[in-house]
């Protein structure tokens, strides 16, 4: 457990009843204002992979999978940690075009997250992702994706509003795009997530970019795995979290690696033998599509819009005897 933010004022504005039903409408509306954003359709996608598959999100690099053996099939499952790669290659599968795309309903366990107010071992998000052109590759092009998200969500904010007039805050639609290295420069003093804080107090709703390499202090602002996004064609989207006082991350998206930054980011994190695996083989001779995607957090999305003070409020999950008790003591109702 880290850095549990308490208030002891704090009650939540909705009933746990009320906050079952709202769920529901968030995820509900969300999914839909997605798909039509971004020309998507819903597909089923897995929960579990094969250990060595080459399909499984490593994440940071650092992070132990949940692993077990079968009873009737041979080798060892992994619980997937993102869909990252996955939905790369069921585009192809399944026939995708430029300009379409597909999203899911992803479910994982991430058994070294911390637990916190925004952090759970559990994680759900909408995985998704869009066929694009070689053209589509800049920054422009993410930025329209982006700025088309921020507008799912503000429609889906405006239903739950709608539907429980007592829910208040609203979320800023003016984005403010900067990178990484501008965001250093403007406070070398700060640590990344006091930068992030920082800045979004003043901004509300932010992309920060080009997430993965290291900054010119020598130090990265977050780790990205070398084999999905292209680390100059990325970000994370921060929205200013009123009840909690702090930036909020929502999601974090990014047009994927051709075949030349996939090279340069394998080789930069040591990781060339990864080119072992279909998927990467995929990418580096031009069978897999070109695509831009990403996750977004429903359970960060439900606390953001519903005014939750924990995650814990909008998801059923396993969390320490003392944050249980800590909550229950300050106002907080985990399911």
């Amino acid at each position: 457990m880290r850095n549990l933010i308490l208030n002891p004022g704090y009650r939540s504005v909705l009933s746990l009843r009320e906050t079952q039903k709202a769920i529901k409408l968030v995820k509900d509306t969300f999914a839909n204002e997605l798909a039509s954003e971004l020309n998507l359709d819903r597909v089923s996608a897995p929960f579990i992979v094969r250990k060595g598959s080459g399909i499984n999100d490593d994440l940071n690099g650092v992070e132990r999978k949940v692993e077990f053996d079968m009873k009737e099939i041979s080798g060892t499952a992994e619980v997937v940690q993102s869909l990252a790669k996955w939905k790369r290659a069921a585009l192809k599968k399944y026939g995708y075009e430029l300009g379409e795309g597909i999203y899911t309903n992803m479910n994982a366990v991430r058994r070294d997250d911390d637990c916190d107010n925004t952090h759970s071992i559990f994680v759900d998000q909408w995985d998704w992702e869009r066929v694009i052109s070689a053209e589509d590759r800049n920054v422009d092009f993410l930025k329209d994706i982006v700025r088309r998200i921020v507008c799912a969500i503000d429609d889906t904010q405006a239903v739950a509003h709608e539907a429980f007039p007592k829910l208040k805050n609203r979320l800023s639609t003016d984005v403010k795009f900067i990178t990484t290295q501008e965001l250093e420069d403007m406070y070398p003093d700060l640590s990344p997530k006091e930068r992030e804080d920082k800045l979004l107090c003043e901004y509300k709703t932010v992309f920060l970019m080009q997430i993965g390499a290291p900054l010119r202090s020598g130090i990265k602002h977050d780790g990205r795995a070398p084999d999905y996004d292209d680390w100059s064609l990325n970000g994370d989207l921060l929205f200013w979290n009123e009840t909690l006082q702090r930036a909020f991350e929502v999601s974090s998206m990014g047009i994927r690696v051709d075949a030349q930054s996939l090279k340069s980011q394998l080789d930069a994190a040591g990781a060339s033998d990864r080119m072992q695996y279909a998927y990467h083989r995929g990418i580096a001779d031009g069978t897999l599509p070109l695509t831009v995607g990403g996750g977004i957090g429903q359970s960060r999305l439900s606390m953001l819009i519903l005014e939750k003070m924990h995650i814990g409020e909008v998801q059923v999950s396993l969390w320490p005897d003392d944050m249980i008790k800590k909550c229950a003591e300050n106002g907080i109702e985990l399911l």
